[in-house]
């Protein structure tokens, strides 16, 4: 399997918009952590967003998709920028039952990578039918739980999962094996083969 290598002073030309960024803005810190705060999960570049979108569109041309999904916090910015290329709404599981949700809910338990817990995710009946063609869409993707819980739910509603879109996805991890042995259209616009903290090192691999 090939990859690319980038950091903070090198450029590879092979390399997307997105895995520009990362080398560009991305920290790496110890323990894998791949800090991209500063324009995907705290303070959000919306024009990289829409670049996200345009893509995500491109790569699932062709599929039935009228719904978005995707789970709290750091998925819905994506997730509405590229919404507004399919023309199509955003649902997002919510992680804590709120007094503005009534009536009955699907509900599934996932495991956060980044906080270290378990949590359960819920959506309301009323947003997800057995006639809904859902793409789901989050920023990382690492363990995959927080995927297998929305494959759940959708699951759950009777819908179909037409693909799955991912900003980032942690190679070295086996989330994207698992979602892509279960048989899911997965495309993630920039996978990290490896990260080294100690020389802020990026590996990505070739698509």
């Amino acid at each position: 399997m090939r990859t690319r290598q980038g950091n903070i002073k090198k450029r590879d030309e092979n390399m997307n918009f997105l895995e520009e960024r990362i080398v560009k803005d991305g920290i790496v810190k110890e323990g894998n952590v791949l800090k991209v705060d500063s324009f995907l999960n705290h303070q959000m570049d919306i024009d990289l967003f829409n670049r996200m979108g345009a893509e995500f569109k491109k790569r699932f041309a062709g599929k039935n998709i009228n719904k978005i999904v995707t789970i709290e916090a750091s998925g819905i910015g994506i997730a509405c920028v590229a919404a507004m290329h399919f023309n199509v709404p955003v649902v997002f599981a919510k992680k804590a039952k709120s007094i503005n949700i009534d009536g009955d809910m699907y509900i599934a338990e996932v495991e956060s990578f980044t906080h270290k817990c378990k949590n359960q995710v819920i959506v309301s009946k009323k947003f997800l039918s057995e006639n809904d063609h859902v793409l789901i869409i989050d920023d990382f993707l690492a363990n995959g739980c927080a995927l297998q819980g929305l494959i759940s739910i959708i699951n759950q509603a009777g819908g179909t999962v037409e693909g799955i879109g991912i900003a980032i996805e942690k190679g070295f991890q086996n989330g994207g094996n698992i979602i892509r042995n279960l048989g899911y259209q997965l495309e993630s616009l920039a996978i990290v083969d490896s990260m080294d903290a100690a020389t802020g090192t990026v590996k990505f691999r070739e698509q």
